[in-house]
């Protein structure tokens, strides 16, 4: 019989094997842009979707732009050194419009700002009920609730 295993390895495991660790691991930098890149250019910028290891970041003026260009290498590395491994390759700049840093929109990628229905929610607390470790239970019903709503955004395309 084999040993037991914890939940917390079982979740990596799974995690791995579905290929969401990384997405997931690498919408965290929105949350800790201000941390990663600095108030000032935080103030000027804000990362807008990330795909195929491209990052995807909306400026407010075409001179930021400019001057985050000239900043390119430094910002991938202190991002992949935030994401401990390189999961981000390139950055691309765009112009655009940035929120306010108070505003928790400006902190999730744009297919997560659409609502879940009760029910789906109710779901996804049954299944993580079981979990005693609170915060391999909050990630994964983060995991869930991101994937649930990029489920919801792509049936809408």
């Amino acid at each position: 019989m084999k040993k037991p295993q914890s939940i917390r390895s079982i979740l990596d495991q799974t995690l791995k094997s579905l290929e969401i660790d990384v997405p997931l691991k690498t919408y965290s930098i929105w949350g800790a842009w201000n941390k990663i890149v600095g108030e000032s250019v935080a103030e000027h910028s804000q990362p807008r979707s990330i795909r195929n290891h491209i990052l995807f970041i909306d400026v407010s003026h075409s001179t930021w732009m400019q001057q985050l260009q000239f900043l390119k290498p430094t910002l991938l590395e202190k991002i992949n050194i935030y994401l401990g491994e390189p999961l981000i390759q390139d950055i691309r700049f765009r112009l655009g419009k940035i929120s306010p840093p108070s505003s928790t929109s400006s902190k999730e990628p744009p297919s997560e700002n659409k609502k879940l229905n009760r029910s789906t929610l109710n779901q996804i607390d049954r299944i993580i009920q079981g979990i005693e470790d609170e915060s391999v239970k909050k990630g994964l019903r983060e995991v869930l609730i991101k994937s649930a709503k990029l489920e919801k955004s792509r049936k809408k395309i």
